[in-house]
């Protein structure tokens, strides 16, 4: 072997050698692997990837996107509690099923009047129209409720007033505003002149009278046996139209006073209990518009004759 021959061969052995390094780095690619720079931390190895043949995905799936809130989920619903409405609103109350209460207890005027003239038309009131609303009309409309087979209630309402209408007609003047309830008296004697409230005990009854001429007469009520309305002949001193008792501390309209503390005068008690009270003294009279005009009428100095 020649000398140039050696030289031959040592150079095809470093071109193998060269050649086989090249094998190597390409190997060593194709293997993954990569250069890690000195002083740096070795990287994590990547995630073992899954063979689709065991059924289990290459990869995590991806997670969802999370739903847009709607308006309703914006905000929560409040938890449920049991028996508790979900409105806040108060329960509207139950109507009553006679309707809507028009005239009861205290209530007083012409519409007063007509509902006492109807009753009384069948029965179911035994006097004349005061215009007051108290117990004995109360009592009177529950007679005819009971009658009728509505609630006794005492007040007058829509159905009990819509009944009453249809089995009454249309009262008279003379059944709305009568003069009195029993016959006037036949006038005392000195009733006969001048103008005079002239008032009979026997009869209950104030006739005013101009000249012996009979101008009005109204239903009265007199003291009790403790403290007895005066008789005799007296004249109007003092008017007084909101008058209240200083004694007693009770309303007294439309009062005229004829002797000391006594005087004529509207009695609410009296258009409501009738004859079953008494007055401290005083002449009570129950319609007041009767009283009304007459307050109107009748001046300071005018006689005023109380007889038995």
């Amino acid at each position: 072997m020649t000398r140039a021959g050696t030289a031959g061969s040592g150079g095809r052995g470093r071109t193998g050698a060269l050649a086989v390094l090249a094998a190597l780095t390409v190997a060593a690619a194709t293997a993954g692997c990569t250069a890690q720079a000195v002083g740096q931390p070795h990287a994590a190895p990547p995630a073992p990837e899954r063979s689709a043949a065991t059924g289990t995905p290459d990869a995590e799936p991806p997670v969802p996107p999370a739903p847009t809130p709607t308006a309703a989920a914006s905000s929560p619903e409040a938890p449920e509690v049991p028996g508790v409405p979900e409105t806040s609103e108060p329960p509207s109350p139950t109507p009553d099923p006679q309707g809507e209460t028009l005239m009861a207890d205290g209530s007083q005027g012409e519409r007063v009047r007509e509902l006492q003239a109807r009753l009384r038309q069948i029965g179911h009131f035994d006097r004349d129209p005061t215009g007051y609303y108290g117990s004995v009309t109360a009592a009177s409309v529950r007679s005819f409720q009971g009658k009728r087979g509505l609630v006794r209630t005492g007040r007058t309402d829509t159905l009990t007033w819509q009944k009453l209408l249809g089995m009454t007609r249309v009262p008279t003047a003379t059944e709305l505003d009568p003069p009195t309830t029993r016959p006037v008296a036949k006038p005392d004697k000195r009733c006969l002149t001048g103008r005079v409230l002239c008032i009979s005990k026997n009869s209950r009854t104030l006739s005013w009278m101009i000249d012996g001429r009979v101008v009005s007469s109204m239903d009265v009520r007199f003291g009790s046996q403790y403290t007895p309305t005066r008789e005799g002949t007296f004249s109007v001193y003092w008017k007084s139209r909101d008058h209240v008792s200083t004694i007693y501390h009770t309303a007294m309209p439309y009062a005229m006073f004829f002797s000391g503390g006594q005087a004529v005068h509207y009695s609410a008690d009296f258009a409501a209990r009738g004859y079953a009270g008494a007055s401290h003294g005083c002449v009570n009279v129950r319609d007041k518009a009767r009283i009304a005009a007459l307050f109107d009428e009748v001046k300071n100095g005018d006689k005023v004759v109380v007889y038995g």
